[in-house]
């Protein structure tokens, strides 16, 4: 998908945020001019995750390793753990157990600290316990149930720490409905952001779920030109794909596979893109778009 005329100004202004701490202004207006030279350059064929990261690449070479997410991500995933069994019990007792688990899932994007500079915590807490309530497009869901019944390959694209625990539940639903269904579920090959990677699965013990893969990569997204042989495969064969998060999105779009886009909207862009105000969740298929 290309990238917005918002993206880029957001991809911009976030990194002269993160520069303002440093004191060389020259060398702050050197990396900000090839900041734009990367956009300039690339944003005509590659979505913003993938600019976002050679732009991490430039700014380590410049400033340096960037802020370590790693204790953060614990943290989340040991909160959501926390709540793993309150939540379980209630898709367990709801007269739609698999509408309830997508809506829980799509809440769990929330987790973002790639999209929103922090996460408050209680306004989490209060979307958690509001869930019952959140809009799920009907159509979506219907054509979503009807895929499920005859699915042979499930790939579950993640995002973030902490939605991870909220993933796994969703998928548990799923294993409920469809015994038959081959779930396969594909997180970063490295660190970035917050985004779950195979030390986020296995602390949450999303493994327990399906096979878990990295993806190759360590961009926000999933790009297939970059992805690993073996995730590339995966979603090619896979006759239904869940992906989770505005990056994914970002990075999917327009390629053709059988795809559920389950996301908050964070960003300006999101929200324009689909009329909504911010935090409001998108349930909708690649072939609808």
């Amino acid at each position: 998908m290309k990238v917005s005329a918002e993206c880029m100004h957001c991809l911009v202004k976030r990194q002269a945020d993160n520069i303002k701490k440093y004191p060389d202004e020259e060398k702050k207006a050197e990396y900000l001019g090839k900041v734009l030279g990367i956009i300039a350059n690339n944003a005509a064929e590659e979505p913003a995750p993938v600019l976002l990261s050679h732009i991490g690449r430039l700014h380590e070479e410049y400033f340096g390793k960037p802020f370590s997410f790693d204790e953060l991500k614990k943290g989340y995933n040991a909160m959501m753990l926390e709540k793993e069994n309150e939540i379980r019990g209630k898709i367990g007792e709801a007269q739609d157990p698999l509408a309830l688990a997508l809506r829980f899932a799509q809440i769990g994007n929330f987790i973002d600290f790639g999209a929103m500079d922090s996460v408050d915590d209680g306004k989490l807490m209060g979307f958690l316990e509001q869930a019952e309530t959140l809009p799920l497009s009907e159509d979506t869901y219907a054509k979503f149930t009807e895929n499920l019944k005859t699915a042979k390959k499930l790939v579950y694209m993640t995002d973030n720490c902490g939605e991870v625990v909220l993933d796994k539940l969703l998928l548990e639903t799923i294993a409920g409905i469809a015994l038959h269904v081959e779930k396969t579920i594909i997180v970063r090959g490295e660190p970035v952001l917050n985004d779950a990677t195979m030390e986020d699965a296995l602390q949450v013990g999303i493994e327990a779920c399906g096979k878990v893969i990295p993806n190759g990569t360590n961009i926000a997204g999933t790009y297939i030109p970059w992805l690993s042989a073996e995730a590339k495969q995966a979603m090619e064969e896979a006759d239904l794909l869940i992906s989770k998060g505005q990056g994914n999105f970002e990075s999917l779009h327009g390629c053709g596979l059988n795809i559920y886009y389950l996301f908050l909207c964070k960003c300006q862009w999101f929200m324009e893109r689909f009329g909504l105000p911010q935090y409001s969740g998108v349930f909708i298929n690649e072939f609808d778009l």
